[in-house]
């Protein structure tokens, strides 16, 4: 581990989640009241994922979804799902920035490899766990480079190429590249759904 992600990266993470939550609070708080009226009163999504040595926290995310289910009791597929503002928000990426407290409470990164579900821990092969050896992130390596237009494998690759090559100058350009994908709204559904599919191992 180098000194920065032993010491400066912490510092970084936490000074630049404060800034962004106070310069964007009126986007949150317009957020929070259209996302209440579309979801009856539930504008946050919390589920739980692995984090740093793949400790589970809870993530915190706009929710764009409703929880209509079907007549045997099953949500209907996320396309159905998804309201109107609910595409807006995860358009413009919106939807990530409560993850602001997961930064500040020290679960997660600005950058570093996305927190997936707990379910997918006992799928990944030894080399892809190691995408655990850092703190997750808001964006990262996979996130600009394709994103959910990702397959599983290329994604991971991505994923541990950054464990081993994270400098200042590498999240830096990640940052970068993450507002120019935001507004050019590239990668945010993958080709045959509006999340990604499930990763369903290795095999």
């Amino acid at each position: 581990m180098s000194i920065y992600t032993r010491y400066f990266k912490r510092l970084i993470d936490f000074l630049g989640a404060l800034a962004i939550l106070v310069l964007a609070s009126p986007l949150l708080l317009v957020s929070i009241l259209l996302l209440s009226v579309a979801n009856a009163g539930k504008p946050f999504f919390v589920q739980q994922r692995p984090g740093l040595n793949g400790r589970i926290f809870k993530i915190i995310k706009f929710k764009t979804m409703n929880d209509k289910k079907d007549k045997s009791g099953l949500l209907l597929p996320d396309s159905k799902r998804l309201t109107k503002i609910g595409f807006w928000i995860r358009k413009l990426s919106i939807d990530e920035l409560p993850q602001m407290i997961n930064v500040l409470k020290g679960d997660m990164s600005l950058v570093g490899p996305r927190p997936l579900l707990v379910d997918y821990l006992e799928l990944y092969s030894e080399e892809q766990n190691r995408r655990h050896d850092l703190r997750p992130g808001i964006t990262g390596w996979a996130q600009v480079n394709g994103r959910n237009t990702l397959d599983w494998k290329t994604k991971f690759e991505y994923d541990v190429w950054y464990i081993d090559n994270c400098t200042f100058r590498v999240d830096l350009k990640i940052l970068v590249l993450t507002v120019v994908k935001v507004f050019k709204s590239e990668g945010v559904s993958s080709n045959e759904s509006v999340t990604m599919e499930r990763f369903l191992g290795n095999n």
